[in-house]
């Protein structure tokens, strides 16, 4: 057959490729490679057989071709089959020997010799040797080897900075810390096109600095877009609108207890793309702490019919369930979501808290241990550890894991809350004041009706410490944000210790208005009108 003709079968097999007519690109490649037996053209084979998910025909094809262990393509591809056939170990020895330290730099490797046999081509393509980083990755990650499959994970990530994958197991699947996360993103080598990327990454990576940071990096990649834009604004137009960055803003107002905002967010992004993923993950977010059970149960009934094998899906009914407060069905529809994806982190979150909701502490604390171990760059786990220990007044051990989740991320104001409340348990009155003032100090946003009980609290530890106009000028600040029982009986109580029994007895039937049976609030009514009357009675007078 002239050569003419052969190029012809070629595009031939191309073009079945592009319409997913997979069966006659297997056919017709099989026929070209036999024509020629060139490597391209076995390789071209072997491609179209994996698409047609036809593995292990695929991989002997492979394996038999005398060039498969010295073209990374073919090596690779192998490889690939037998990621599909679950393979790992196998996987493994067919990627070859490699090493890799800490910082993600691979070394005393035995590739160096490896031919690369693709055809030119006038497109950017990703460094091969990062596809096999990343893969390798997998592998151990599959293996259970997570520490191994992170540092494949930043090697091909280093390797070549358009693997955007190995960045998306990084961060989802909550391997680095945050400070690790940032050190990444900042030893890579971006191209001088690519300034859109690195600031693109840099949004992408965790938000937990201040407000203005995390800010300026959002109006960063506005810039870089307008830098790297040829033709006109509609290139920024479109960056500033694209669903990817939105969904990243969308987080941002998630972290920032911006609840409302978020969810109006998402709405606005599912509307235009109705199956994006994170965006999904975040609008469930929202809707959970906004305790929109509607939307969660619209949410889930779509998901699991479009996603039925996605953890997404079933975690969405889990958080349906557990908004309803039916806290052994979300339990069950969690467990479901990590036995189909045992790194999606938010199943196994939510289990441990539908456990914590009814008191069964062992089983949460069970939920909350796998979470650390398996997501050690996420410090919910650890927060949700010390406060099941809060819970069973193990105040110690609830400051450790603390100061754990404090290590992991120092700039969540939760975290800091929660070490107030430990020491003011403790009676360390001065402690407790410190770290809910550093509580403020790291709120994001103005102070919302969510942190209304961390004001209470420092009222409550001024007042410990006898500073009454400190304590009842907190207590005010929490009434403008919400109204609680707490909020007046500690502000009565404030004022009934500095002998303002008028007052005193004001706020006392404020807090019995809204909680009639309150017994601390009923009892020190009574007292502070026995204290009132005792002050009015003037035994001179009785003489008279």
């Amino acid at each position: 057959m002239r050569e003419e003709e052969i190029e012809k079968l070629r595009g031939v097999v191309r073009d079945c490729v592009t319409k997913h007519l997979y069966s006659s690109a297997i056919f017709f490649a099989d026929k070209v490679a036999a024509f020629t037996n060139d490597p391209a053209d076995i390789y071209m084979q072997a491609q179209a057989l994996f698409l047609g998910r036809h593995y292990r025909r695929a991989f002997h094809l492979l394996n038999a071709s005398k060039i498969v262990l010295r073209d990374l393509r073919f090596r690779y591809l192998a490889a690939k089959c037998l990621e599909e056939l679950k393979e790992w170990d196998q996987c493994l020895s067919m990627l070859g020997e490699a090493q890799v330290d800490d910082n993600g730099n691979v070394s005393d490797t035995k590739d160096s010799n490896v031919m690369y046999l693709d055809k030119d081509s006038e497109d950017r393509e990703i460094n091969i040797s990062s596809a096999i980083c990343f893969l390798r990755g997998k592998a151990y990650e599959a293996l259970g080897i997570r520490p191994q499959a992170r540092l494949w994970y930043k090697a091909a990530i280093k390797v070549d900075p358009l693997c955007y994958e190995a960045l998306e197991c990084l961060v989802q699947n909550h391997m680095l810390t945050c400070e690790e996360e940032t050190n990444l993103i900042s030893s890579l080598q971006f191209g001088d096109e690519d300034g859109w990327l690195s600031s693109f990454y840099l949004c992408f990576i965790k938000k937990y600095e201040k407000e203005n940071v995390v800010e300026a990096k959002f109006r960063d990649l506005e810039n870089e877009s307008c830098k790297s834009d040829h033709s006109g604004p509609s290139f920024l137009r479109t960056l500033k609108t694209n669903t990817d960055l939105l969904a990243c803003k969308a987080e941002y107002y998630h972290q920032c207890g911006e609840y409302q905002k978020c969810f109006e967010l998402t709405s606005v992004l599912l509307e235009k793309d109705p199956f994006h993923i994170k965006c999904t993950l975040v609008h469930l977010a929202a809707a959970m702490e906004l305790g929109d059970s509607n939307e969660l149960y619209l949410m889930a009934c779509n998901l699991v019919k479009d996603y039925p094998q996605k953890a997404l899906s079933w975690f969405a009914v889990g958080c349906y369930y557990y908004c309803i407060e039916k806290y052994e069905q979300s339990r069950r529809y969690f467990s479901k979501a990590t036995s189909l994806e045992e790194t999606f982190s938010p199943a196994w979150i939510g289990y441990g808290n539908a456990y914590a909701a009814q008191e069964e502490g062992d089983q949460a604390m069970s939920a909350y241990r796998t979470a650390a171990r398996l997501f050690p760059g996420c410090h919910l786990p650890t927060l949700y550890i010390g406060m099941e220990c809060m819970r069973t007044r193990s105040f110690k051990l609830a400051e450790q894991f603390f100061m754990q989740s404090k290590a992991i991320c120092p700039s969540d104001p939760l975290v800091y809350n929660e070490l107030g409340v430990v020491a003011y348990h403790m009676q360390e009155y001065k402690k407790a004041v410190w770290w809910f003032e550093k509580t403020f100090a790291l709120i994001q946003t103005s102070l919302s009706e969510m942190w209304e009980p961390t004001v209470v609290n420092l009222a409550h530890a001024y007042r410990k410490l006898k500073m009454y106009n400190e304590a009842i000028s907190y207590y005010e600040k929490a009434l403008t944000l919400s109204t609680s029982v707490s909020t007046y009986a500690g502000l009565a109580y404030t004022y009934h210790l500095q002998d303002d029994f008028t007052t005193a007895i004001t706020y006392y039937h404020k807090a019995l208005w809204m909680k009639p049976d309150d017994q601390f609030c009923t009892e020190m009514l009574s007292s502070a009108l026995i204290d009132e009357a005792r002050r009015g009675y003037d035994p001179v007078l009785e003489f008279r």
